[in-house]
């Protein structure tokens, strides 16, 4: 299994893997990846460190797809763009004579830029381990737009053969199913009109889900929808007995007939209420800048996308995020252009470090104080 980590050198972040021996740098993958200008691929450096070999991949103001889609939905547009995109990488890796068995399809392997919505990939030069698209599409299958009910029976129609036909199935019947997603989303689902796949010289309908398949569709969404309720549910349990103590209450004893009896009070003591749980964001001028009210906290200067928006050309469209665990909150970078900074150390890229009251938060040049 490959060993991946995120560093920074320089003005550049790198997501880097460990290679298992030396390589042979001489021959033509390694050869032609080093001279870079390939669409669609990261460009690839091979360094070697205390006698360790590294492949460096250039990361910088590119968020991977797990980190983008960690709290929203995946939707059609988005998975009809990311497949043409996987087809012109196919068409480029033939034009140079290099493997597509070679791309690493996890969530946290893919890339997009913010800016231009441009997908990038990681070639592993003469890889032979697990190529990660089942990953892929366990990812999908958790996170795409469940209210969309042809997205859902495409991808589970893609899932499904791609566990029959393994690999070979993304060669070229992947863009056909993928077909059916051109049809408009508010179409009525009875009257579709079936997309033709060529299979030789005969022409027939895309399969569609069987009932079976599609009541185990249902099932999977059902599911996913009481989780979601679930959490919700706990979260507001978690407020309720943070902000509020617990009254005085009576308890009643049940004796044998005849003996007289009264209920009997249970003196409770009334906790007092709990110190405010919630923390907050100041300017150094303490100018309150925002409450952290969520598990996941995002910030950055992309409106819609963040949950503090930084107005400061210096901070990324995603910059970092503040995540709570149990009773603890940790800052996360998140492949920022200019850096996030704890007390005036630098995080790298994707690395977490506790925050304790006082904190000095620093996202490129605006300062914030964790309190």
């Amino acid at each position: 299994m490959l060993q991946t980590e995120y560093v920074r050198n320089l003005n550049s972040n790198y997501a880097r893997i460990l290679l298992d021996e030396k390589p042979e740098e001489h021959r033509y993958q390694y050869c032609i990846l080093s001279r870079g200008g390939i669409k669609g691929l990261l460009s690839c450096d091979l360094r070697y460190i205390n006698g360790q070999a590294y492949l460096y991949y250039d990361i910088s103001s590119r968020q991977n797809v797990a980190q983008l889609f960690g709290r929203r939905s995946i939707g059609r547009d988005w998975i009809k763009d990311f497949l043409w995109s996987v087809r012109r990488l196919r068409q480029e890796l033939e034009r140079f004579l290099l493997e597509d068995c070679n791309i690493l399809w996890n969530p946290e392997m893919i890339y997009q830029d913010l800016e231009s919505n441009v997908f990038s990939f990681l070639y592993v030069p003469y890889y032979e381990g697990e190529s990660g698209f089942r990953e892929l599409m366990d990812f999908w299958v958790e996170h795409i737009d469940y209210e969309d009910e042809g997205l859902v029976d495409c991808v589970y129609r893609m899932y499904e053969r791609l566990e029959k036909n393994g690999d070979a199935y993304l060669k070229e019947q992947i863009f056909e199913d993928a077909k059916v997603l051109e049809q408009e989303q508010t179409q009525p689902r009875e009257t579709p009109a079936a997309p033709v796949v060529l299979q030789g010289e005969q022409q027939t309908e895309l399969e569609r889900p069987t009932q079976e398949e599609k009541r185990g569709i249902r099932h999977i969404f059902d599911a996913r929808r009481k989780k979601s309720a679930s959490a919700r549910e706990n979260y507001r349990q978690e407020m309720q007995r943070a902000m509020a103590g617990y009254a005085a209450a009576e308890e009643t004893v049940y004796t044998a007939e005849g003996e007289e009896t009264y209920g009997r009070t249970v003196y409770m003591e009334e906790k007092p209420e709990k110190a405010d749980q919630i923390r907050r964001l100041f300017t150094p001028e303490d100018k309150l800048v925002a409450a952290i009210e969520k598990p996941a906290f995002f910030l950055g200067k992309k409106k819609g996308e963040v949950d503090a928006v930084l107005e400061d050309l210096s901070v990324s469209r995603i910059h970092a995020r503040i995540t709570r665990e149990g009773e603890d909150y940790y800052l996360e970078d998140l492949n920022s252009t200019n850096g996030t900074f704890k007390n005036g150390l630098r995080l790298q890229p994707y690395e977490k470090r506790r925050l304790d009251t006082g904190d000095e938060i620093r996202c490129g040049r605006t300062m914030l104080i964790f309190r």
